[in-house]
């Protein structure tokens, strides 16, 4: 009887699992459609900006220009879709978590969407008008003549702007796992010199291979742990504050009945 039970259980996690992925792939489609009415307006913003003076952006194929539309839509749907994922992610975990745990981590799901907006500001007007200076300088250098393709322009655009977007979502990551007791501030601490080798180790990848690109980008990503772990501990001491007076009720209750 009880394995029956566990197995309706373990039916019943998987099937509201399956729902909630529905939920984020709904609104994920939604949001490419929503973003194609809005990709041409954000393409001719880009390639008007300062970083794309200069460069002739040439299509080599008949799928160049619906392919950087599908981009463009594709990161839309994701600015949109990702609160609403971690609020779907919310809604699977809330029944295990405790009222005053539920209601905690609720409140991180409005800045997801915020803290990839700063994100995606610092990287696109900080991290790859340096990565695209560099690598034009080194072409100059060597005598080349940048002849591009829009969908090689892009490609590089993306590929710098949308890692060191998400990378900003870490302190909001650390307090939900915190929230959810799965992290706190003595394992971080802990793990210190691991998460500042990878983190230095992305901001070398994402950058021109100078010491001042990788500084402007590491020194950030740097203080980002470092608030993730100050905000972790402010989320770990509620929490231990929270513990230790359900225990003085359940202490007084038990006191209580042991008089009567």
């Amino acid at each position: 009887m009880t394995q029956q039970k566990e197995e309706m259980t373990l039916t019943e996690h998987l099937s509201e699992l399956r729902k909630r992925l529905i939920y984020v792939l709904s609104i994920f489609i939604l949001g490419l459609v929503a973003g194609f009415l809005v990709a041409d307006p954000v393409y001719q913003y880009l390639t008007k900006a300062e970083t794309a003076q200069g460069f002739v952006l040439h299509a080599f194929s008949f799928w160049d220009g619906i392919g950087i539309y599908m981009k463009i839509a594709g990161l839309f749907s994701l600015v949109i879709t990702l609160p609403f994922t971690v609020f779907q992610l919310w809604k699977f975990v809330s029944p295990g978590l405790r009222p005053r745990e539920r209601k905690a981590t609720l409140k991180y799901v409005p800045y997801v969407f915020l803290l990839f907006l700063i994100g995606l500001a610092f990287s696109y007007y900080v991290v790859f008008p340096m990565a695209l200076s560099f690598t034009s300088s080194i072409t100059e250098k060597m005598g080349l003549v940048e002849t591009y393709g829009m969908k090689q322009y892009f490609s590089f655009l993306f590929g710098i702007v949308l890692p060191v977007s998400l990378l900003f979502e870490l302190p909001l990551i650390i307090m939900f796992l915190t929230g959810l007791r799965i992290l706190n501030p003595i394992r971080l601490r802990k793990m210190r010199r691991v998460a500042y080798f990878v983190l230095i180790f992305i901001a070398v990848v994402v950058t021109p291979p100078d010491f001042i690109s990788d500084f402007l980008v590491m020194i950030p990503l740097l203080l980002l742990y470092e608030i993730s772990v100050f905000l972790s501990g402010f989320v770990y001491r509620k929490q231990l504050a929270a513990d230790a007076e359900a225990e003085s009720r359940y202490i007084r209750a038990e006191d209580k009945q042991s008089a009567v």
